[in-house]
């Protein structure tokens, strides 16, 4: 009986040595298992940190091209409005020149001027052009059906607006003063903004003086003097009121 139990006893020693052994074993595995699964992730991870970084890197670089096209986008709307804005100065220093001797009393003076001849403005519609060169050369009687003809066919066109500004000017250096008053009306009317507005008005106050209209000619000299106080147009506007 003695020997029995130190049999048994003994055989429950290894039993037992050998279940630590497996669980000693089962969890160097797990561990390996968890290692590789720890490595695999970073793995994924790196490779989700480096496509997310070329994406990135893709778009600095897209938006990079983007900028460089606004750029140059906006060097070329600059240029060309820099370019406008000479032209428009230019136009209306003539005008004015031709303005001031009406106002002196000089009848026989066209009351609009035609552009000057070294204007030109890069991209404008060669029909344009060709009426603009009418006007340079003061041949206002076919500058009218040329003007006309543009605007009709080219309603959109950017020189739309200023060609029928300078219709009405071109009615006023035939001294058809009504078809002048006309045109100029409308256009301040639909294009309130427009920098050529005042002269619109003054020209219109100034048809209205030489068709013998003083007193609607004064309404409209101090409309023009509301509506645009700072304009060179208005202060030429005040002067023409004290003679008046």
């Amino acid at each position: 009986m003695k020997r029995f139990a130190i049999s048994a006893l003994t055989l429950a020693v290894l039993t037992g040595c050998a279940s630590t052994s497996d669980l000693e074993a089962t969890r160097r595995q797990i561990d390996q298992v968890n290692q590789q699964a720890s490595n695999r992730i970073a793995e994924v991870e790196n490779k989700l940190s480096n496509d997310k970084l070329l994406d990135l890197v893709n778009q600095v670089d897209a938006l990079k091209a983007e900028i460089a096209k606004l750029r140059g986008e906006n060097e070329v709307i600059n240029y060309t409005l820099q370019t406008t804005q000479k032209r428009q100065n230019d136009l209306y220093a003539d005008l004015d020149a031709r303005l001031a001797r009406f106002e002196n009393g000089a009848a026989s003076a066209p009351v609009a001027s035609a552009p000057p001849a070294n204007t030109s403005v890069a991209q404008t519609a060669p029909d344009f052009d060709k009426a603009m060169k009418l006007l340079r050369s003061q041949n206002f009687a076919d500058a009218v059906p040329a003007l006309q003809r543009f605007i009709a066919q080219n309603p959109d066109s950017p020189q739309a607006i200023e060609a029928t500004y300078w219709l009405g000017a071109a009615h006023a250096g035939l001294r058809q003063y009504d078809s002048a008053i006309d045109i100029h009306r409308r256009f301040v009317e639909q294009h309130p903004d427009d920098p050529r507005a005042p002269d619109a008005l003054r020209s219109i106050g100034l048809c209205q003086r030489a068709l013998s209209q003083n007193d609607i000619a004064k309404g409209t000299f101090r409309r023009l003097i509301k509506l645009y106080p700072k304009s060179t147009a208005a202060q030429k506007a005040r002067e023409m009121l004290k003679t008046m």
